[in-house]
């Protein structure tokens, strides 16, 4: 793997400075106490369990195919749709508008020692920008819906799923603990406005006279498998 150059400090546009500079102490503390992890006894299995679960992440595939299965079933459609909006909104707030604004590059590439932690953790290269965190988005996105959506005594636990790959990501040192602060920012607004549009329209679809609407909100997979098995 070629080793990407530094950028120094020089060539960084307003915005990146201020990032690196407004939160230099929090971000280098924090991605310390990863290498830590990965320097420690039980690093082995740190490395195996982050580098698997960060790909969980990637494109929000893994969030799409779920919103689409959940889709097929009446019980679970508006969690469905609301992580498939979710998604699609968090990506256009992330990949589409702010990460080409900012313009941040990766820690490994403003930092001799960042660069040194990415290398041992032996992660290949990502995407030039890095901020915000598009699988801290993504996945931050996705989840809020679940969350907001199903029963609160058990939905908790899908945003500890989230704090997760924000950690996979710092953990193999492709982006600032502050990228992953971003993240979860988007993704929490981009998760409330997909809840949002849920709910309109899920009101404009119960209507009275709304037919389509009414087909929509009724279908469900199960009980049409269930029907053919009886006929």
């Amino acid at each position: 793997m070629d080793i990407p150059a530094l950028v120094p400090a020089e060539q960084w546009n307003a915005i990146t400075t201020w990032l690196n500079t407004t939160f230099e102490t929090f971000d280098y503390k924090i991605l310390e106490f990863y290498n830590t992890l990965h320097t420690g006894p039980l690093g082995g299995f740190f490395d195996f369990f982050f580098e698997a679960y960060t790909h969980l992440g990637d494109e929000g595939l893994l969030f799409i195919v779920l919103g689409i299965i959940f889709l097929l079933f009446k019980k679970t459609r508006k969690v469905g749709f609301g992580m498939l909006f979710a998604v699609i909104i968090g990506a256009l707030f992330t990949n589409v508008t702010i990460k080409p604004l900012v313009a941040r590059p990766r820690p490994y590439v403003t930092n001799q020692v960042f660069q040194d932690w990415w290398l041992a953790v032996a992660h290949g290269l990502e995407g030039e920008k890095s901020f915000p965190s598009g699988h801290t988005t993504s996945t931050v996105a996705a989840l809020i819906p679940v969350f907001m959506m199903t029963n609160k005594k058990k939905s908790w636990i899908v945003l500890v799923l989230a704090v997760l790959m924000g950690a996979s990501r710092n953990y193999i040192m492709v982006h600032f603990p502050s990228d992953i602060l971003g993240g979860i920012i988007i993704g929490v607004i981009a998760g409330l406005l997909a809840c949002l549009i849920m709910k309109l329209i899920y009101d404009a679809a119960n209507k009275n006279g709304n037919k389509l609407g009414n087909k929509f909100v009724e279908f469900d997979l199960a009980e049409v498998i269930k029907n053919k098995k009886k006929a």
